[in-house]
């Protein structure tokens, strides 16, 4: 039997049919609507496309934001209107198969450790850096969502005591220095003072602005500058890394979101950072770092493996 994983964005929603080995048989797409209604019926209508001639075991959906332990409502929404939402039962009134409702980083995170780069370990990290800076955590071959279903938001674990502003109305988080928009601040800044960041600053004068994809193409240029920046990115989540390490003593970490498309430039820099603040250096194991494999395809296999998980465990509880 299949599963089905949807995944809903802040301007798209991603859906796919995927079997038990977490390849993709049949997806969808379709812009994010602009209203809680309308998301509701666009996934509904996504589900039965997707489900059509098919047996299906259940359906996963995945969303930014605070999901609770019980994966059906949704406490929480930055991109969509959504506060305690119940989610799960709406979707299950209408499609009359098992839903679970998840964050769109634990899936991700499930789909790598299942699928991907972390499924020959049984503990392991996930951090997707993107605009700013997801997580997920497996613990003895258990997602962790924690008491009350919203943990494992590492983006907004302390580093720096009273540092940059966080959008989460706290200062120093992980995010505001290991994050797509972090990048972009350290190159702005190294384009400021000139030297290394003369070729950010020539950029920037072109288009008015740097983005991304004027950084990311300066990376793959081998500017130094940019390579500059992307160290400083890199030191910021080896900090972080460390201090997760200290509590949760992962195998791996895996590195997933669009800058990691840097692969080892990323990589080594996190590296060297873990070691240099990892307690008891010499003495402690030392996890993999591993870039995420299933890319943009993590969050509807993780949804959908979630979802098969879920009703297998309802469906063994019931033989009891």
């Amino acid at each position: 039997m299949h599963a089905i994983g949807i995944d809903i964005g802040g301007t798209k929603i991603a859906g796919a049919l995927v079997d038990e080995e977490g390849d993709i048989l049949r997806e969808a797409r379709v812009p994010t609507p602009p209203t809680a209604q309308l998301i509701e019926d666009a996934v509904v209508a996504m589900v039965t496309d997707l489900a059509m001639g098919e047996a299906i075991e259940g359906v996963g959906v995945a969303a930014a934001g605070f999901i609770d332990a019980a994966q059906s409502t949704v406490y929480y929404a930055p991109n969509i209107s959504w506060r305690n939402e119940p989610f799960q039962a709406r979707l299950a009134a209408r499609l009359h198969l098992p839903i679970v409702i998840d964050n769109d980083a634990n899936a991700a995170g499930w789909a790598e450790f299942r699928f991907g780069a972390g499924r020959l370990v049984s503990d392991m990290v996930m951090l997707t850096i993107g605009t700013g800076v997801g997580g997920a955590i497996v613990t003895e071959d258990r997602l962790f969502r924690g008491g009350f279903g919203a943990g494992a938001e590492l983006g907004h674990m302390r580093l720096v005591p009273d540092g940059h502003p966080c959008g989460c109305g706290q200062h120093g988080c992980l995010e505001q220095y290991g994050s797509g928009r972090a990048l972009l601040r350290f190159a702005n800044e190294l384009a400021d003072a000139g030297g290394i960041g003369q070729a950010l600053a020539d950029r920037r004068a072109l288009t008015g602005e740097l983005t991304g994809n004027d950084v990311a193409d300066l990376i793959i240029a081998g500017d130094g500058g940019s390579l500059a920046a992307l160290r400083q990115l890199g030191h910021g989540l080896g900090q972080g890394c460390a201090s997760l390490g200290a509590i949760l003593d992962p195998q791996l970490f895996v590195i997933g979101g669009g800058v990691a498309q840097a692969g080892e430039l990323l990589l080594e820099p996190i590296r060297n950072a873990y070691l240099e603040h990892l307690p008891a250096r010499g003495y402690h194991p030392e996890p993999e770092f591993r870039i995420a494999e299933l890319v943009n395809n993590a969050g509807v296999v993780g949804a959908a493996d979630l979802a098969r998980v879920a009703a297998r465990r309802t469906a063994d509880s019931a033989q009891l």
